[in-house]
């Protein structure tokens, strides 16, 4: 005790009263305590802003880091504001941090603080509302696709906001430390050189990167599209930011980085064409052909099953090639995006049946000549094909 009451008397220039001591010192703790709770809250909804519900508030990973925090911003206020408010109480110590170079700092460094903070805060919530007004334009228009569009808004949107946010923060960060009289140029030597040593190593990350959120941006592709990926066909079934993941028709799943797609051919944006490439006799009547297949393709387009799925009539886009012993006619039916091997089955099953009713000849394959004494296998005398859509649904 002795011992104690002499440290005071040299810590403080006499007199000292005792009971102002321990109030002065109650309401040092009060407020280090204050300070450090308010900072603990505000990390650890930065940290859920971050992390999301990767990770939960009370597990050990999250809740480490938040009471370091918490125990150095009490340190740190506490060392800083002990003397001035023993100063406020009418005690005089003899060491420490003064009430006058407090309140100098407070009036010159201490504002700059608070402007840079409060313009850190301003461009925070402005970026927050920019990125909900391009989601709200993204998610505009109704629809099928509406729930894809919605998921497409909020990567784009996760991703902005947590990229800017970084920035304002770490920018804020430096100004204060500066004021501070800290010595950032240490900081921002080693910066540098992590973000050079990131731009060499992860350059291919950050291409993957930047392509994915473009490649989403401008809607290039969309999940459930039937897609030709660097010449591989088959429907998209997620797209990521640094992947897109498509799936042919043996069940494969191909994962493509971003950065790396070369060409990328959307069979089914917005609608979609079933092609038909028709073989005819040279003596059948083309106008009646004509009639038959308008009055398939108008019975299809009434049917209830296919109607919906038909945007546009039949069409007949005419004579397409001549053979030896045979010529092609080629046409088409537009359908919604995916359908349009439904539509085109049943459009050869209907003008199959029409022709047959009709007596329109679909000339048989012919036999190559005799080589050898070997027949060579039939030559089909026309081909059909749906465009555009994945190989093997046709």
């Amino acid at each position: 005790m002795n011992g104690l009451r002499a440290f005071l008397q040299r810590a403080f220039e006499p007199p000292t009263d005792w009971q102002t001591l321990t109030l002065a010192f109650g309401a040092a703790l009060l407020v280090a305590w204050v300070v450090a709770s308010t900072v603990r809250r505000l990390a650890a909804r930065g940290l859920r802003a971050i992390l999301g519900d990767t990770l939960a508030p009370s597990s050990p990973a999250v809740r480490g880091p938040l009471r370091l925090i918490g125990a150095a911003t009490f340190v740190l206020v506490l060392a800083l504001l002990i003397f001035p408010i023993f100063e406020l109480a009418g005690l005089r110590p003899r060491t420490g941090l003064h009430l006058t170079a407090l309140g100098a700092w407070a009036f010159s460094s201490g504002l700059r603080v608070l402007l840079i903070v409060a313009l850190a805060y301003a461009l925070v919530r402005a970026s927050a509302i920019f990125v909900r007004r391009f989601e709200h334009q993204l998610n505009l228009r109704t629809g099928l696709d509406a729930l894809e569009r919605a998921k497409r808004a909020r990567t784009l949107g996760t991703l902005i906001r947590n990229v800017s946010t970084a920035m304002i923060v770490g920018i804020a960060a430096l100004m204060i430390l500066r004021e501070l009289g800290i010595d950032i140029a240490p900081v921002l030597t080693g910066a540098g050189i992590l973000g050079l040593a990131v731009g060499f190593g992860a350059q291919t990350l950050v291409r993957d990167i930047i392509s994915g959120f473009f490649l989403i941006l401008e809607d290039q592709v969309r999940v459930g599209d039937a897609a030709a990926i660097n010449g591989t066909a088959g429907v998209v079934e997620s797209i990521n930011l640094r992947t897109i993941v498509l799936r042919d028709d043996e069940g494969t799943v191909h994962v493509f980085p971003n950065g790396g797609i070369n060409t990328l051919a959307n069979r089914s944006k917005e609608y979609s064409y079933y092609v038909i490439d028709l073989g005819l006799s040279y003596g059948e009547n083309l106008k009646r052909v004509y009639a038959v297949l308008r009055t398939v393709g108008e019975q299809l387009q009434r049917d209830e099953r296919f109607g919906p799925l038909i945007l546009e009539p039949l069409e007949i886009m005419g004579v397409d090639a001549f053979a030896d012993w045979w010529v092609r006619l080629r046409l088409r039916i537009k359908t919604v995006p995916l359908r349009q091997w439904d539509v085109g089955r049943e459009l050869r099953r209907r003008i199959l049946i029409d022709f047959e009713e009709h007596g329109i000849d679909i000339p048989p394959p012919a036999l190559r000549p005799v080589v050898g004494g070997t027949a060579s296998s039939p030559t089909p005398p026309a081909t059909s094909s749906s465009a555009p859509g994945t190989p093997g649904r046709s």
